[in-house]
């Protein structure tokens, strides 16, 4: 048997407010979202834990019997966990943030840090991951805050009300390769008849974002690698096996080096917008206070 410890407490949420859309607004997540959680917990137990064809809903004799224990592991836990902050010498809430494997090393850590030099210093806990994984975890309240590229398609399948959004940034993406002896790129788009190409995996965003201007520009390629991942593509492109388009930001070591070269011109730059998202049902008291700072930060620098 598989449970989550946040099923428990929606079950007991539910309980307490005999309704799906009150209990996910107490939880802080979608009523699409609770409604998946309470099935999967009734589905790890086997056993049906609500009645929904009663208005306000009520608890099978099942779930009558199962709400004590619910209750008695969530009590318990949340004092174990009291205990262990004290312990550590705890600060408050941890927000929870899942960015896209590229922001969460080129870009995270250095915001992270002009936040604290800007003397807003919140605990932070950081999950790399994809951006399909991290809009999932956001929608289900998995995290607090997600850090993505800006893709207008993903845009339109979120709703701007529930899941706001802060523009932070821009950076672009570089056609890069590795050197020869003389420090000169290995391989050149504005001369070459045809390049080996690292590309990103299909369905990815930054392929999408290459993939359009490739057709645009008419380039002949062969694609020798690929991988959802840009760090990858960044690897493959140090080891001489092509040309990848990478985040400036995920390569700027390698540039300042010269371990690695751009090799086509600013016509070749792919501009990419960084975003951070929230769900507006959290109530975090520290999510909210850096929405805050955030939000008056991009007001006057707009001013």
């Amino acid at each position: 048997m598989n449970l989550e410890s946040k099923w428990l407490e929606d079950f007991s949420a539910l309980a307490s407010t005999r309704s799906f859309s009150q209990a996910a607004e107490r939880r802080f997540v979608t009523q699409p979202a609770f409604s998946r959680r309470i099935r999967s917990l009734e589905a790890a137990l086997g056993l049906t834990l609500v009645n929904r064809s009663r208005t306000p809903i009520e608890l099978t004799e099942a779930g009558q019997l199962f709400l004590v224990t619910a209750r008695t592991v969530v009590d318990q836990l949340s004092e174990v966990l009291r205990h262990l902050h004290h312990l550590e010498g705890g600060q408050g809430e941890v927000i929870q943030v899942s960015a896209a494997h590229s922001l969460a090393s080129g870009f995270f850590p250095r915001w992270v840090a002009q936040l604290r030099n800007d003397g807003l210093n919140i605990a932070t806990r950081l999950v790399a991951t994809n951006v399909g994984d991290a809009v999932h975890a956001l929608r289900e309240g998995g995290c607090d805050l997600m850090l993505a590229f800006y893709d207008p398609d993903a845009a339109l399948q979120m709703d701007a009300e529930i899941f706001p959004s802060l523009h932070m940034g821009t950076t672009e993406m570089l056609p890069v390769c590795a050197v020869d002896a003389e420090g000169k790129p290995l391989f050149d788009l504005e001369a070459d008849s045809s390049v080996p190409l690292l590309a990103y995996s299909a369905g990815a965003f930054l392929g999408r974002s290459v993939n359009l201007l490739l057709r645009q520009r008419n380039l002949r390629y062969t694609t020798v690698y690929e991988t959802a991942m840009a760090d990858s593509l960044k690897s493959m492109a140090l080891e001489g096996m092509g040309v990848a388009w990478v985040p400036r930001l995920s390569m700027r070591g390698e540039l300042e080096r010269g371990e690695l070269a751009i090799c086509g011109g600013n016509q070749w730059h792919v501009p990419l917008e960084i975003r951070l998202y929230r769900c507006a049902l959290v109530r975090k008291a520290n999510v909210r206070l850096l929405w805050r700072k955030l939000e008056s930060a991009a007001a006057q620098g707009e001013a």
